[in-house]
């Protein structure tokens, strides 16, 4: 038997667990379901069973395979390095009603929720979170380990660099061919921001038009 497993038990992994089960089903694929947390405060959540990393690592198994649930991407990449030197592979997570069209891209362990839409000719990294009602539009680059919360909306030739945060509700302006807007590394995007220039490194904005915070 397979161990698949959602890392994080909190909201967002429980929010991601029904559409692996989904997509598990969907597939025939003969698997035991599992959180994984690092501090877990009970052995089980929503019908699965809970546990450390070193214990589910340590069970019997033909094969391993986790979906990274962890909104902070710092801690994200960590446990996907911890995984990749453990040999644990990644799954990408897609509710059937994701919306894909041509040319698309995406980097190993990505997580598109319910309702998120992908247009074409995009380039993803690894480990990115689409959360509900997402999209990104045409010409646009998305870096590793960069988060989408609830209804962003990422509107064509944008590039948004590795590790950065968008909030719920925000808007990224439309840039142009050859002069994208930049989401620097590392910038947080707050929540309802409407974002018509480029955002430095590290730079967290907020507001309509956004601004540095």
């Amino acid at each position: 038997m397979q161990e698949i497993a959602v890392f994080g038990a909190s909201g967002f992994g429980r929010e991601v667990m029904p559409v692996v089960r989904q997509q598990i089903a969907s597939a025939g694929t003969h698997a035991r379901l599992s959180f994984v947390d690092d501090a877990p405060t009970s052995s089980e959540c929503n019908g699965h069973p809970v546990f450390v990393y070193s214990d589910w690592l340590a069970g019997a198994a033909i094969g391993k395979s986790v979906a990274i649930a962890i909104a902070n991407s710092q801690v994200r990449e960590k446990l996907a390095q911890r995984c990749v030197a453990d040999g644990v592979k990644f799954l990408e997570i897609r509710h059937p009603n994701v919306v894909q069209f041509d040319d698309v891209q995406i980097g190993e362990g990505a997580i598109l929720c319910p309702f998120v839409t992908l247009t074409s000719n995009i380039r993803i990294g690894k480990h990115f979170h689409a959360n509900i009602y997402s999209y990104v539009a045409h010409d646009c680059a998305i870096g590793d380990y960069v988060t989408f919360a609830p209804a962003v909306k990422c509107n064509g030739n944008v590039v948004v660099e590795d590790h950065a945060y968008i909030g719920t509700g925000a808007v990224i302006k439309q840039g142009q061919p050859g002069k994208p807007i930049v989401i620097g590394r590392g910038a947080v995007v707050g929540m309802g921001a409407v974002v018509t220039k480029s955002v430095p490194a590290g730079t967290t904005v907020v507001g309509n038009p956004a601004r540095p915070l």
